[in-house]
This record gives structure tokens, sequence and C-alpha cells, in this order.
């Protein structure tokens, strides 16, 4: 007997259903919108995460966000052509070291005469 797919039901190359997902958000003219981010070739995402910890790690602390299934943030952004949905993303590369070098000081001027 074959089982019944439902909407949080993995795809078959994933592992296992996404669940409820923390959804980034920002504010409307009416209520909450859906963040939506770019990839690096530049083609629209969405993004989501599966645990708040995760979304204040790469987005911070202050970024509200909202619970949503996988199907309905693909019910929401389809309509605006999203297609694609990133879920647990590093959004960002590791900052570089950063490390101290000291400049050489300047160089005294010779001082002039003023030209009366």
């Amino acid at each position: 007997m074959a089982d019944a797919l439902y909407g949080d039901d993995p795809e078959p190359g994933e592992p296992f259903p996404a669940g409820r997902l923390c959804v980034p958000v920002r504010p409307g003219t009416r209520a909450s919108v859906t963040r939506l981010f770019r990839t690096p070739v530049g083609g629209r995402t969405a993004v989501a995460f599966t645990a708040p910890a995760r979304l204040r790690a790469v987005l911070g602390a202050d970024q509200p966000w909202i619970p949503l299934s996988e199907a309905a943030l693909r019910a929401l952004t389809e309509p605006l052509g999203v297609r694609e949905l990133r879920i647990d993303p590093v959004l960002t590369a590791p900052r570089p070291a950063t490390t101290c070098v000291a400049l050489p000081e300047p160089l005294p001027r010779p001082l002039t005469a003023l030209a009366s």
C-alpha cells in the first residue's frame, strides 16, 4: 500500500520533513511581510530556519520571525515567482581575521617662512 503524501512530507531528495520553520519577516503597511533574499547568482529565494537560535545566529537577535510550515511558505512565495527555499542557510562568509597593522608616522614637514 502506498503511503499518503502530506504537505510536510519530504521530497524524494530530502532526508526528513522540515516541519515548523522560523521564517524571517519585516514590518509591512498592514502586517508582517516575508523577507526574501538573493542567491549568489542573483535569484530570489525564501529563507527559513529550523530553530529560533539558528535564525538569531545568522540574522541577529532583533530579526522578527513567524512560524510557518514549508508548504505555507511555498504557497506565500510562489505567486511572487520565488520557487527556491533555503533552510538553515549561512548567509554571510565568515568574518576575516582582523590584524592591527601599524601605519608609518608621517614625516615632519619643514617650516617655511611666510611671505609678507
